[in-house]
Formats: C-alpha cells, structure tokens, sequence
C-alpha cells in the first residue's frame, strides 16, 4: 500500500500529520507504529468509499492505538481522574486503551473532536450505533494489510462490498473468540452483537 499522506486543516487536531506521526513513533514500539500506519492508510481508503471525512479517518486510525503500551495504572489513574464507569477496572488494556485511552488522547495531543475520539472508543468493542467514521477506524483496524488470520480475507471482500456488513462479520467472529477462550465479554461488544449480526445475517455467511 502506497502512504497517502493527509494535509491537515487543524480542524481536529492542533499538530500536523507529521508532528502526530512523531508523537506515535515516540509512544509505541516499532511493530505497533507500522500497524497504526497501515490503519491509518486502510482507513482513508475505507473513508473515500463510504463518504466519510478523509482528515478524520487518518487522526483517528493512526492515534487509535495511542495508548495501547502504556502502563496499567496510567489507566486506572485515568478512570478515577475522569470519574469514568468503575466497571471499567474489571477489564484491562484490551478494552482500556480504546475507552481510557481517548481521553489521553484528548490530555496530551489537544484532539477534542468527539467523532475522533468515539472512533478511537469503539474500535474493539463497537457500539450498538456507531457513525460511519467508527464503523470505518473498526474495521480499518481488522482488515489491515498485515492482518493475517482464518477469516480475514472474507472479512476484506464483505467490507470493500459493504460497511456494515463488515462491523457484523468483525463482531461475530470477535464474540465467537472471546467465548472460545472463555475470555470476559465486554457488555458494549454484546450491545454492538445484538444491534449489528442480526441485521446483516445474510450478508456474512
């Protein structure tokens, strides 16, 4: 995939793309700044599909991960800080750095646009209604080009056809792992499960 590089408004975020790239590149290993980088590019090529704001499909698929590396208890200071749901101890990063992990975000790199940082909330749980934006930082996320894994390929062909059939697929298969590996279900992932799998039931066979 050739880096298609967004030129900034300053709109949405007060850095350019180049000063947010090097904000990433100092906050996560390598391997983990390539996959924002692909993210990113994923996701402006999902956005021109589906009439979604290029500029905000780039901020949101490159910080989405902003706050993957950081220490447990940056969250849990975070929690208390915000006064956000208690609920949210039980879990850990995998559902920290999304919901926790926006109002970093919105601490250190000055991006209060709430369509940004909702996309970068729901990227791994989804939402019973997600804006096409999230539903495009959601699968830009499952489908990058490294991405290597059963399914994958079917979830790239019913995504490029159809958006929300690809938030359906994702879910589906997420829910399916989780139970498998008698993982803890976040309740928002059921919410997104019983808003999104059933209405597309056909389309992800």
């Amino acid at each position: 995939m050739n880096e298609e590089t967004i030129e900034y408004s300053h709109h949405y975020v007060p850095l350019t793309r180049g000063q947010l790239v090097d904000r990433l590149r100092a906050a996560l290993k390598p391997k983990r700044f390539h996959h924002v980088l692909r993210v990113e590019q994923t996701a402006i090529t999902l956005a021109k599909q589906n009439g979604v704001d290029v500029e905000k499909a780039s901020i949101a698929g490159l910080c989405h991960d902003y706050a993957k590396q950081r220490p447990d208890q940056d969250f849990i200071d975070e929690i208390h800080a915000k006064g956000l749901d208690p609920d949210l101890l039980n879990y850990g990063n995998a559902i920290w750095h999304g919901i926790v992990g926006a109002e970093l975000i919105k601490d250190e790199l000055g991006i209060w646009d709430e369509d940004i940082l909702n996309a970068v909330r729901h990227h791994t749980t989804g939402a019973a209604k997600m804006t096409k934006l999230e539903q495009v930082v959601y699968m830009a996320d499952y489908i990058e080009p490294a991405r290597d894994f059963d399914g994958v390929e079917s979830a790239r062909r019913i995504t490029a056809t159809d958006l929300g059939a690809g938030v359906a697929y994702q879910t589906k298969h997420t829910l399916e792992y989780l139970i498998e590996n008698s993982k803890p279900v976040y309740p928002k992932t059921i919410e997104t499960y019983n808003a999104w799998v059933p209405a597309y039931e056909g389309k992800i066979k």
